[in-house]
C-alpha cells in the first residue's frame, strides 16, 4: 500500500477529535499557520486548509507528522480493553469537546464530552447522539458599562470535522418526527471522537419549512414550545436515527431529562411489533438508564399538559394511548390534572437504574424524588450515584504532561494504579514548587494577551509570585460569584497587604435570559475598576474550554462557593489537582468526597450550610470564606523556608495530586458506569 503524504496524514488526523486530547497533534496544526489557528478558535482543519508551504514541507515537521500519525493509528487499531462491556447509546443535549466547536453551555456538556472521550480510551463501544447546534451557545461581549451581550457566529460545517451521516447503502439519512401534525425532517452530522462516533441531529436544510429549520440552531433558547420540539428531535429523532444507521444497543443512557423521549419511541417500536403495553414498558426499562444532574425541583424540564399533548399527539396516537395514559408517564400523581409533564419523572419511571452525579447529590436526589416512590424511605429510593470525573488527557496542560512524564513515567497508561501517583512522594519540594511557578507564569502571560482582545475594558497588573485565586464557571446566581466581595472592607484588607498579595481571576457566562447572572458579572466589572483592586481583579471575556484549561492549570487556589446543596457535582475543581492547584470550596457536589483535611480547604462543614433562607446562608458562608482566607490559605502560601518555598503548602499540593487526580477522573467514572449502571 502506498505511503500517505504528509498532507494526507494531516487530513486524516484533522477529521478526528483525537487531536483534542493529544497536544503533540494540536501543536503540529498550530505550526501550519499560527494566525489562522488562533483566529479560528484553535481549529486544526482551518490551519491545515491554510497551511504555509514552507512549514508543510519542512522535513522536521514531516517527521513529526509521521510520528503523530503512527500514534493515532496505533490508538485506533488497539483492541478495546472492555470487550465484555455492553454496547451503549448515549444521549445528551450538549457536548463540550473543544473550544472550536461551541456545542455546550457548561458543566453538563463538558461532562458529556469527557464521557465520550473516556469511553473511547477504555474501549467501551459507545455511540453518542446530540444536536448540531449551528449557532453554538453564544459569544460573549460587553458594553462600556460591563453589561453582557451575546452574539451567535454560526458554525460552518465545511470548516469542521463533520460529515453527513449515511446509511449502509451510502444514502444520506433523513428521518422524520412529528410535532403535533407537522413533519420535521432530520439529518445528522457524524463527528469522530477517537473510537466513539457522535451523531448531531440537524433540521437546518431544505426539506423543512423556514420556521422549522432553526429548531436545532441554538442551545437552551426560546420558549417551552421550542424546548419540547428540541427534545422530541433529540429523543424520538435520536432513536430513529440509530435505527436508520442499522444500530441497536444493549443499553441506552439518558444523560439528563432532555432526552427522555427515547423511552416513548422505544415503547412505540415494541408495541408496533405486537407486544402489550406492559411488556413494552418492561423491555424499555431493561435497556434504559438515567442520570439526573439537577438538585433543584424547579430546574427539571416541565411542559404544560396542553402543550405536551399537542406536541406528542402523533406518537400518542401511534401508541394507542389516551391523553391521560400518555401524561401519566411524566406525572408523579397521574390523577392530578394540573400537574405538568416532567421529563425527569419520565426518565425515572422507564429506566432500570438511575443515578445522581456525586454522593451528596445522590442523597439530595433520593429526597427530591421520594414522593415518586412513597412506599420507600428516602434512603431506599432507587437512585444511586456515580461521581463525575474529568478526562485527564484533555485537561492536563502540556507543562503538566512534561512534569508527569519525567516524574511518574507511563502515567497515562498506568493512571488507575495508585502506585503511579504515589511516585509523587519521591518528587522534591523544589521540583513541585518550580512546576507551580511555571504554570502560574503561563497563566499570567495568557491573561496579559487575552485582555488586549476583550471588549470589556480591563487592566492587568498581575504578579507572577502572588497567590492567584481562580473562579470560572457559569454565572448562575446560585454559584454566588461575587460572594468574595460581600464585605468590601474585609476583602480590601487582603488585597492591600503588599507582603502577602493576592489576585483573583474570574471568567464565565450568564445565560442571555438570566438578568441576575448578568448583574453578577457587572458587579465584578465595576469592582475591577476600583483603585484597591485595579489590575489584580480580572474578568476574562468569552469563557470557553481554552480559558478553562489556562485557569485550572495556573491558579494556586480554585474557589467554589455555591449555595449548598445546589451544585450537583461540579467538575472544574477536579481539573486543578493534576496541576498542583488546591480547592477552596463549599462542601457541595464532589468536594465532600474529595476533601480529607490535607488536600485543600472546606468552607465550613456540612452542618454550616443547612439553611433554607439565602439571607441567612449567604452572609454566614461569606464569613466562613473570609476566615479561611485570612487564617489559613493566605498565611500558608506565604509561610516560606530559607529557600523561599512554602513547605506546608507543597505538602498539600502533593496530597491533592496523589489522592484526587485519578479518583475524580473520567477514566474511573466510565469504569464505574460499566460496572454499576450499564451492566445488568
Amino acid at each position: 500500500m502506498a505511503l500517505l503524504s504528509t498532507r494526507e496524514q494531516l487530513q486524516i488526523l484533522s477529521r478526528n477529535l483525537w487531536w483534542s486530547w493529544h497536544p503533540e497533534a494540536l501543536s503540529l496544526f498550530k505550526r501550519l499557520n499560527r494566525d489562522a489557528f488562533k483566529a479560528s478558535g484553535n481549529n486544526p482543519l482551518v490551519a491545515l486548509n491554510l497551511a504555509k508551504y514552507d512549514v508543510l514541507n519542512d522535513s522536521q515537521v514531516q517527521a513529526e507528522v509521521d510520528a503523530v500519525y503512527r500514534q493515532f493509528t496505533e490508538y485506533m487499531e488497539a483492541p478495546g480493553g472492555q470487550e465484555a462491556a455492553p454496547k451503549t447509546a448515549y444521549f445528551c443535549m450538549e457536548y463540550g469537546l473543544h473550544e472550536s466547536l461551541p456545542l455546550y453551555s457548561g458543566g453538563l456538556g463538558i461532562l458529556a464530552g469527557d464521557h465520550t472521550k473516556a469511553a473511547s480510551d477504555v474501549g467501551l463501544p459507545l455511540t453518542a447522539v446530540g444536536l448540531f447546534l449551528r449557532d453554538g451557545y453564544f459569544r460573549q461581549y460587553f458594553d462600556d458599562e460591563g453589561v453582557q451581550h451575546d452574539d451567535y457566529p454560526a458554525i460552518d460545517s465545511t470548516q469542521h470535522p463533520v460529515e453527513l451521516a449515511t446509511d449502509a447503502n451510502g444514502n444520506q439519512i433523513d428521518v422524520v418526527v412529528h410535532v403535533g401534525h407537522r413533519e420535521v425532517h432530520l439529518r445528522a452530522w457524524k463527528l469522530c471522537v477517537g473510537k466513539t462516533n457522535l451523531y448531531l441531529l440537524d433540521t437546518d436544510f431544505s426539506a423543512n419549512p423556514f420556521d422549522l429549520r432553526f429548531l436545532t440552531r441554538r442551545l437552551y433558547q426560546g420558549d417551552r414550545s421550542t424546548r419540547i420540539q428540541q427534545e422530541i428531535i433529540l429523543g424520538i429523532g435520536g432513536i430513529r436515527l440509530l435505527r436508520a444507521l442499522g444500530e441497536t444497543f444493549d443499553v441506552y443512557h439518558m444523560n439528563e431529562g432532555h432526552c427522555a423521549f427515547i423511552t416513548l419511541e422505544m415503547m412505540r417500536e415494541h408495541m408496533a411489533s405486537g407486544q402489550s403495553k406492559e411488556n413494552a414498558e418492561q423491555e424499555v426499562r431493561i435497556k434504559c438508564v438515567f442520570t439526573t444532574h439537577t438538585p433543584v425541583i424547579a430546574g427539571h424540564d416541565r411542559f404544560e399538559a396542553g402543550l405536551f399533548s399537542y406536541s406528542m399527539q402523533q406518537i400518542r396516537e401511534s401508541l394507542g394511548f389516551s391523553e391521560y395514559d400518555m401524561l401519566s408517564y411524566g406525572r408523579v400523581n397521574p390523577h392530578d390534572a394540573q400537574e405538568e409533564f416532567t421529563m425527569t419523572v419520565l426518565g425515572l419511571k422507564l429506566s432500570r437504574k438511575a443515578n445522581g452525579v456525586s454522593k451528596l447529590h445522590g442523597v439530595v436526589a433520593r429526597h427530591q424524588w421520594n414522593h415518586l416512590y412513597p412506599e420507600c424511605a428516602p434512603e431506599d429510593v432507587p437512585i444511586t450515584h456515580i461521581t463525575n470525573g474529568v478526562h485527564l488527557p484533555t485537561w492536563a496542560s502540556p507543562a503538566s504532561r512534561s512534569f508527569l512524564d519525567v516524574n511518574l513515567g507511563s502515567w497515562e497508561r498506568d493512571r488507575e494504579k495508585q502506585v503511579t501517583w504515589d511516585r509523587l512522594d519521591q518528587v522534591s519540594d523544589k521540583a513541585i514548587w518550580e512546576y507551580r511557578i511555571r504554570l502560574r507564569a503561563g497563566l499570567i502571560s495568557f491573561v496579559n494577551d487575552h485582555i488586549r482582545t476583550q471588549t470589556m475594558s480591563q487592566t492587568a497588573n498581575l504578579d507572577r509570585e502572588a497567590l492567584t485565586i481562580g473562579f470560572a464557571r457559569r454565572f448562575a446566581t446560585y454559584k454566588r460569584a461575587p460572594l468574595l466581595f460581600s464585605d468590601l472592607d474585609r476583602i480590601t484588607e487582603l488585597f492591600k497587604n503588599t507582603d502577602r498579595p493576592i489576585q483573583v481571576i474570574y471568567a464565565g457566562k450568564a445565560h442571555p435570559q438570566d438578568d441576575g447572572g448578568k448583574e453578577f458579572i457587572q458587579q465584578i466589572f465595576e469592582l475591577s475598576h476600583r483603585p484597591e483592586f485595579n489590575g489584580r481583579l480580572i474578568f476574562l471575556e468569552n469563557y470557553n474550554m481554552e480559558i478553562g484549561r489556562k485557569l485550572i492549570s495556573g491558579c494556586d487556589v480554585w474557589l467554589n462557593n455555591p449555595r449548598r446543596p445546589m451544585e450537583a457535582s461540579g467538575t472544574s475543581g477536579q481539573k486543578v489537582a493534576i496541576h498542583g492547584g488546591l480547592n477552596l470550596s463549599i462542601p457541595d457536589g464532589w468536594w465532600p468526597e474529595g476533601y480529607d483535611g490535607t488536600n485543600g480547604w472546606s468552607i465550613g462543614d456540612n452542618a454550616s450550610h443547612e439553611y433554607e433562607d439565602p439571607s441567612v446562608q449567604d452572609p454566614r458562608d461569606a464569613l466562613l470564606l473570609y476566615e479561611m482566607l485570612e487564617n489559613q490559605v493566605v498565611p500558608l502560601f506565604y509561610k516560606r523556608n530559607g529557600s523561599n518555598r512554602p513547605d506546608e503548602w507543597i505538602q498539600m499540593v502533593r496530597s491533592a495530586m496523589k489522592g484526587l487526580t485519578y479518583s475524580f477522573s473520567a477514566h474511573r467514572m466510565i469504569k464505574d458506569y460499566i460496572k454499576q449502571i450499564y451492566t445488568v
